[in-house]
């Protein structure tokens, strides 16, 4: 069950060797547990051969992903084996207040469950994805001026009081690697980072293939990190920040005499046209993301480098910068260069990894058996 919840669907012969169990025990316990309404079986190919595939039964219940951001908020819904069943997605205004945009969030969730012919009490767990440093004790924001309608709240409760459900928080980009090296463009790597490169700068390490946290809850904040000591102040009070120099709002600072460019998907979108003021301030934010990157690759050594948030949908016009600075502020060279790619779960990463989240905390078998 642990090796179906980690990997999703399996065939029997692919449970045999992720748990080391001989095929006969395999099918003796996935028959026993078929009968007890935890796991089903369909038929399936492998290789062009009959398999049985093995995957948990919709009656063990539901998980929902929940994720927040400076811009957006988005709530999704998927059964235990990781199939998303339901989505649904929001602008906010800038400087968002908590209760109001959980308030939201727990309509669209009823929305959608509604949707499914399901309720609450269907849900095992909630996961929930901040795109802000976390206190992993306190269960709050922390650091100065991350999403400051939220400072001082306490996620956790305030959510377990609406939904009545166990709630998992933890920062959007933590969550967004995890979903990544699951499901996306870093499965089968150990060490990576992830770059959420949008309204801000956020990045989320794996090393030895789980996510590094820290010893605050605050690892992975590159976008804090001070690039340029003379550089323009940043939102969390610190001057000279990576964020400050190449987020978003930054570059739009930098737009802001050209027509037609007032959110970041214009950015792109006019980018990918060929204009050449937003090549150039693609450019120049992806070589200071580069340096930046690099710098934390002489540190980390990962396999590979994924870049998401929503000015990664202009693929090479900012992975080729970052890529090429990369390579010359990183000790290593040639094949020892960590590859750069982009996302593969687009901005869905961190909802999703609130749900992979949420799965891998939830007790099916205490749930059912």
């Amino acid at each position: 069950m642990a090796a179906i919840k980690k990997q999703g669907s399996l065939t029997q012969v692919e449970l045999a060797g992720a748990t080391g169990l001989s095929p006969a025990s395999v099918s003796n316990i996935v028959k026993e547990l078929a009968l007890a309404g935890v796991l089903r079986t369909t038929p399936s190919t492998r290789s062009g051969r009959r398999a049985t595939l093995v995957s948990f039964a919709r009656a063990v219940g539901l998980v929902a992903g929940i994720h927040v951001s400076a811009r957006h908020l988005r709530v999704m819904v998927a059964d235990v084996n990781g199939t998303v069943l339901g989505e649904n997605h929001m602008p906010l205004a800038r400087d968002h207040r908590a209760d109001n945009e959980l308030d939201r969030a727990s309509l669209l969730l009823s929305d959608i469950l509604a949707g499914l012919e399901s309720g609450i009490d269907e849900l095992r767990g909630v996961g929930v994805a901040l795109s802000a440093p976390i206190d992993r004790d306190k269960g709050r924001v922390a650091g100065r001026g991350m999403l400051r309608g939220w400072t001082g709240v306490d996620i956790v409760d305030v959510v377990h009081r609406r939904l009545r459900q166990p709630i998992f928080l933890d920062n959007a980009s933590n969550l967004a690697v995890l979903a990544e090296s699951r499901l996306g463009a870093a499965r089968g790597q150990q060490n990576v980072v992830f770059l959420d490169v949008g309204d801000g700068v956020g990045s989320g390490l794996l090393l030895e293939g789980r996510v590094l946290r820290g010893h605050n809850g605050m690892a992975g904040e590159l976008g804090h990190t001070v690039i340029d000591e003379d550089g323009p102040v940043c939102r969390c009070g610190n001057r000279g920040c990576l964020e400050a120099v190449a987020g978003g709002p930054a570059i739009l600072e930098r737009l802001r005499d050209e027509g037609g460019v007032s959110k970041i998907g214009d950015i792109v979108l006019r980018a990918m046209a060929n204009d050449p003021a937003c090549l150039r301030a693609l450019s120049d934010a992806g070589k200071h993301i580069g340096v930046a990157t690099g710098n934390l690759c002489n540190l980390f050594d990962p396999e590979r480098v994924v870049v998401g948030g929503e000015l990664a949908r202009a693929g090479e016009l900012l992975l080729g910068p970052i890529r090429q600075a990369m390579e010359s502020t990183t000790l290593a060279s040639g094949a020892e260069v960590p590859d750069v790619v982009q996302g593969q779960l687009g901005l869905s990463a961190s909802a999703l990894g609130a749900v992979v989240r949420a799965i891998d905390e939830t007790n099916v078998s205490g749930a059912v058996l």
